[in-house]
């Protein structure tokens, strides 16, 4: 019976260190990819410098395009990232989540700002790559079906939008494009790309807000 606690002590110990292993050559990597470039960090270079043999890289992630990916989720999906996904999921106001979604767009993009720029070469010349981001992409495009259902149930989706055309919309406007045309591209502060996405998916996808003039327009009594 002694020899249960024991097993369950191996195993917890061999996942640490499996985890340890993991990180150090996902760090290797990256320290490489960052300072000599995607092509320079060949699986040997990332082996000698995490200090593992070439083929426990092979074993731990396959290729260097399954480590390119890690690199770019432990980026952007950090504990910050799963913070604000709790956030997230106590909202019932379909307005504060649009705006909120904002927020996370943000994270997610300034996380990887580094990575992502090595993840647009990497994708011409490695299709895993691309295939993953493909599917991240269709993640993300039906993760946008909770915030859209919140604005239709509380009536507040715009009634010129379709729901399948509020989802294409939000999608469009937290696609990562969109920050690094802003952000990167044209200078934009994280701050003002955030703000400036929240007011346009709120303008755009909430019911609009009567003018200030339709506000003051006084009610007519009916005539007897």
């Amino acid at each position: 019976m002694a020899k249960k606690p024991i097993r369950t002590y191996l195993s917890l110990v061999r996942a640490k260190q499996a985890d340890e292993t993991r990180a150090r050559i996902a760090a290797a990597a990256r320290k490489l990819i960052l300072s000599r470039g995607f092509e320079a960090a060949t699986i040997e270079a990332i082996a000698r410098g995490a200090g593992v043999a070439v083929p426990t890289v092979y074993a731990v992630f396959g290729s260097k395009g399954r480590i390119l990916a890690e690199l770019v989720d432990r980026a952007a999906f950090g504990p910050v990232f799963q913070k604000l996904i709790s956030e997230a999921e106590t909202l019932t106001d379909p307005l504060a989540r649009l705006r909120l979604t904002a927020r996370i767009a943000r994270q997610i993009y300034d996380g990887e700002r580094a990575e992502s720029e090595l993840l647009v070469k990497a994708r011409v010349v490695l299709p895993e790559v691309a295939a993953r981001e493909h599917d991240r992409e269709c993640s993300r495009y039906e993760a946008q079906a909770v915030t859209v259902t919140y604005l239709i149930k509380s009536g507040q989706l715009n009634p010129a939008l379709t729901e399948s055309e509020a989802r294409d919309i939000q999608w469009t406007f937290t696609a990562r494009d969109l920050y690094r045309l802003l952000v990167v591209e044209r200078g934009w502060s994280a701050d003002r790309y955030e703000q400036w996405l929240a007011d346009a998916m709120v303008a755009t996808l909430a019911v609009p807000k009567p003018s200030r003039k339709q506000r003051r327009q006084p009610v007519k009594s009916a005539k007897t």
